[in-house]
């Protein structure tokens, strides 16, 4: 066990990231309840090492109803061996375990969304001693990191890559050189954010290139989403200088969104049926209808539409049809 990279955190693990070779293994979270009294929730993690050079830290399951990253990382673990590599790759392709094996977006355990738990807290809740351990433990390894999302059991989006702008110009042009390396036909930056508890804040305040995406929705498994990640991560790997005898291959230009703000985002009124009047991929005016809340419990009470504040390109939208009042039930993005 490699006890120098532990920091403060309760997690251990058999893993050495310093050690050549490939290893899949278990970061181990110490977890008593009644029926395991000296348990642990231990969340799979593989390192694949090849002398010197740079780290790319991949990660799926952030949260655990987005599959795409999930069955693309766990097959990458099974393929990738160290003589195809320079440097270090190191894979999780289930980061809230429990989450994960409850196709939730949130950890059943203690309600935690891992993408709202950095930088994270080493006693506190499983989730957010998971964030800790990869804030403080794998994130300062990293030179890349990829969290790989789609829009879940809520969610429907035009599968894209993405970047996160931060404070720094120098990562901002690095991140922008690799989220144009992986090539999706949609690139899309992240220049607004209402919420500095995501896993890519955290990133790159190590100074990490970060880079994220949306590549399905609607808590299936979209076979074009998973296209897509396949070549992507390995594009990312070929960048970075890590994976060896891999052309980047781009199917064609990306088209360059970005969000920017507050009012590229859409809210439910009122709790009731949301009908939507358009689909990903439309363009559309500002003031123009986005939907309208019915209710059919109440049938003499006229619809409450919702429209967009903006023009802009539909990037995603809300997939249940039933909302309560708060929802995001679509935002857009705009071309920079």
């Amino acid at each position: 066990m490699n006890t120098a990279t532990q920091k403060n955190s309760l997690i251990w693990t058999e893993i050495d990231y310093e050690r050549e070779g490939k290893q899949v293994g278990f970061l181990h979270l110490p977890h008593s309840v009644t029926r395991s009294a000296y348990g642990t929730i231990a969340i799979p993690v593989a390192v694949i090492r090849n002398g010197e050079g740079p780290t790319v830290f991949l990660m799926a399951g952030n949260h655990g109803d987005e599959y795409e990253g999930q069955i693309v990382l766990t097959k990458l673990i099974r393929s990738l061996e160290p003589g195809q590599i320079k440097g270090r790759v190191i894979v999780m392709p289930a980061a809230n375990l429990p989450a994960a094996m409850d196709g939730a977006r949130v950890s059943p355990l203690d309600g935690g969304n891992l993408n709202r738990a950095f930088p994270g807290d080493p006693e506190g809740t499983p989730t957010f001693a998971i964030a800790h351990y990869i804030n403080t433990t794998l994130y300062p390894m990293a030179d890349y990191h990829h969290d790989l999302h789609s829009g879940g059991s809520s969610l429907d989006y035009m599968p894209f890559c993405s970047a996160r702008l931060g404070p720094d110009e120098e990562l901002n042009r690095r991140a922008l050189a690799a989220l144009h390396a992986f090539g999706a036909p949609l690139s899309f930056v992240w220049a607004y954010s209402p919420d500095n508890r995501l896993a890519a804040a955290s990133a790159i305040a190590n100074g990490v290139v970060a880079l994220g995406g949306e590549f399905g929705g609607c808590a299936r498994v979209s076979i074009s989403g998973v296209k897509l990640v396949e070549r992507g991560v390995r594009n990312l790997l070929a960048h970075a200088g890590v994976l060896k005898d891999w052309k980047i291959q781009h199917d064609g230009p990306t088209r360059l969104v970005e969000l920017k703000g507050k009012d590229y985002y859409v809210y439910a009124p009122e709790p009731g049926l949301f009908e939507a009047f358009c689909e990903l991929g439309e363009t559309v005016t500002a003031g123009q209808p986005c939907g309208q809340v019915v209710f059919p419990d109440n049938p003499a009470r006229d619809p409450v539409p919702c429209h967009f504040k903006r023009d802009g390109l539909l990037v995603c939208k809300r997939h249940p049809g039933r909302v309560t009042r708060g929802d995001c039930v679509a935002h857009l993005a705009t071309d920079r």
